[in-house]
C-alpha cells in the first residue's frame, strides 16, 4: 500500500484546494413575473421559459377543470 514519505504541509494542501471552493448564485429576473431564477432554467413561480409557458401549474390545472 503506498504510503506518504512525507507530511503534506497545510500550505500545499491548501493551495490543491485553492480552486474548489463554491461559486455564489447567479439569478436572474423572470421575463413574465418578475421573480428571480435561475439562468437557463423554468422559473420557478410561472412556468415560463423564453417567454413562453412550458409548464402548467397545478392551480391552472385545476382552475381549467372546473371551468
Amino acid at each position: 500500500m503506498a504510503v506518504p514519505q512525507n507530511r503534506t504541509t497545510s500550505s500545499k494542501r491548501n493551495m490543491r484546494r485553492a480552486h474548489d471552493a463554491l461559486v455564489a448564485a447567479n439569478p436572474n429576473e423572470c421575463s413574465n413575473c418578475g421573480e428571480l431564477k435561475r439562468p437557463h432554467h423554468v422559473c420557478p413561480s410561472c412556468g415560463h421559459y423564453d417567454s413562453r409557458e412550458v409548464v402548467a401549474l397545478a392551480k391552472a390545472v385545476v382552475d381549467e377543470d372546473a371551468a
